[in-house]
């Protein structure tokens, strides 16, 4: 999801257009090792933020964004993604790579604990990632983060009990093999798919992540819906403990922005709409303003399977009568960047050359007339899915469907589903376009290329198959040299381009107030940030 990881999502994995425009600045716990000092320094006190209610805190079915800023608190794995945004030991201390890059051995901590108390053990591990992999878990992500490794497809198919490529070798000692050498490996253990969860918390009941017995640097201590949600300080994290005494999440508590200002929160994210009141130097804002890159896409998907869109015509007039600079423009204030093509700026093996498709309104009716359907008048009737309450639209959606009905005579319905639930109900439930974002859930194209449109990947929403593209994102997984692999990376996503596989719309940035006594705090391109990390000091 989220990592919508991404996010991210990684799958972030969430409905990222909405919650921006909710202004909630999108949090999570990425953490580094340490020493575990017994006390935190700076004051010891509490951090306010703006949240929403998560869809579970099962770190293995955890998929979007507002579920993975609470997971990420409260659970760890065996690697984190550091400040250069590298896999680095958490509770793996270091590992070894052999078998031509096949097989890896991690060596865990000792000192690691769940909030309870009990000790944390190589066979934890294997437990968690084969109950991620079971069917009856119904994990969206466990194929796409655990798939590599041996066994695990045929576990996922229900065809074994177990995934053979995990070995326990000791309690501290476990060794994994995957199906072929590939780079990004170790980036997917750093995503929630890949942590550890206590067995007898989970055989506890249905609702087991309710109560979670975690190993993160925060364990949850309350949990009101619709009000507020509490993570408490983890006096046993083995790593950098944290700097607060506890983190309140006010659960749809108001408007951001006002919460922010009448001191309810203290930190918010802004939207295009709030951009002057914090952009203006004389602004009581303007110093308070943190502006962070982030590695997100958001797009609009095809049921290329679906009437009028399995016609690549019609995809690519829908595409050529949007005008994405007068969007960005216009209706985001330029905090965002238009987006031609997939891979975001800065993420390695972005193509600065690919050549997308810009605002052409003539060409796009001519694709049409081409199209299969000769006229609009021929079409189907067209409805785009997106996330939403009460029937209001965003800004830039209320915009696009606007464009196409000036540009190319065509009428689009608009449905909504509940946003908590989006992700999880798109696939089955999907209009002939849809809306969604995606943030990176690590700085690797085959986050973004092979989990979104690789013909079996479970983000792959809109059901896209090319051959020719599977062919060459499976040679790009397996190339161990990485500008050879960025290469066949940038062939693939040309390749996606021309076939208009999506609209590319925009890639995204965050802009977030920070109060002037929080310290510590830094959105990482993923769109997490380290609570722990975190210290207010209020005079």
């Amino acid at each position: 999801m989220e990592s919508i990881s991404g996010k991210f999502i990684k799958i972030v994995l969430a409905v990222i257009v909405t919650l921006a425009l909710l202004s909630c600045v999108l949090v999570g716990g990425c953490r580094p090792t340490g020493d575990g000092e017994d006390t935190p320094p700076g004051k010891d006190e509490v951090l306010n933020l703006y949240g929403i209610d998560p869809h579970t805190l099962d770190p293995a079915v955890s998929g979007d964004s507002s579920s993975h800023q609470y997971v990420t608190q409260i659970f760890s794995g065996l690697l984190y993604l550091d400040e250069n945004h590298e896999p680095a030991p958490d509770i793996a201390r270091d590992w070894k790579v052999g078998n031509g890059g096949k097989t890896y051995t991690f060596y865990l901590r000792r000192d690691v604990k769940f909030h309870d108390g009990s000790p944390v053990t190589a066979a934890d591990f294997k437990y968690s990632w084969e109950r991620a992999c079971d069917p009856a878990t119904g994990s969206m992500t466990s194929a796409g983060y655990l798939g590599d490794i041996v066994g695990a497809k045929d576990m996922l198919a229900g065809k074994a009990g177990e995934i053979s490529g995990i070995k326990v070798i000791d309690d501290y000692t476990l060794e994994v093999t995957i199906d072929a050498p590939k780079s990004y490996f170790l980036y997917k253990l750093a995503y929630p798919t890949s942590f550890v969860v206590d067995r007898n918390n989970v055989e506890s009941g249905n609702d087991w992540w309710r109560d979670p017995n975690g190993t993160g640097p925060f364990s949850l201590g309350q949990w009101d819906e619709e009000s507020r949600i509490v993570l408490e300080r983890n006096g046993l994290f083995y790593g950098e403990r944290a700097k607060v005494s506890s983190v309140i999440f006010n659960i749809l508590g108001g408007i951001p922005i006002v919460l922010y200002e009448t001191g309810q929160i203290d930190i918010t994210g802004i939207s295009a709409y709030q951009k002057d009141m914090v952009t203006d130097p004389s602004s009581p804002f303007y110093d308070e303003l943190q502006i962070f890159p982030e590695f997100s896409f958001y797009y609009l998907g095809f049921d290329v399977n679906r009437p009028p869109f399995d016609d690549i015509n019609i995809r690519l007039a829908f595409t050529m009568a949007i005008d994405k600079e007068k969007l960005v423009s216009l209706v985001f204030r330029d905090m965002v960047e238009p987006a031609y093509g997939i891979l975001p700026p800065g993420l390695p093996g972005y193509n600065e050359n690919l050549t997308g498709f810009s605002f052409n309104p003539e060409r796009a009716r001519e694709l049409i007339a081409e199209s299969a359907y000769g006229d609009v008048l021929n079409l189907p009737p067209i409805t785009l899915t997106t996330a939403g309450w009460g029937g209001v639209i965003s800004q830039d959606l209320e915009a696009i469907v606007d464009q196409w009905r000036r540009h190319l005579g065509v009428e689009v319905t608009v449905r909504q589903l509940e946003p908590e639930r989006y992700i999880y109900n798109l696939t089955r439930e999907k209009d002939g376009i849809f809306e969604i974002g995606w943030i990176a859930d690590y700085p690797h194209p085959q986050g973004f290329l092979e989990t979104l449109f690789q013909s079996e990947a479970e983000y792959n929403y809109a059901e896209y198959g090319n051959p020719e593209v599977d062919s060459l994102l499976d040679m790009a997984s397996r190339e161990q040299d990485a500008e050879a692999g960025f290469v066949l990376y940038r062939q693939v996503e040309q390749m996606l381009i021309d076939d208009a596989a999506c609209i590319p719309l925009w890639f995204g940035e965050s802009y977030v107030l920070v109060k002037p006594y929080v310290h510590g705090y830094h959105l990482n391109p993923f769109g997490l940030a380290m609570l722990n990390k975190v210290w207010v000091e209020i005079e």
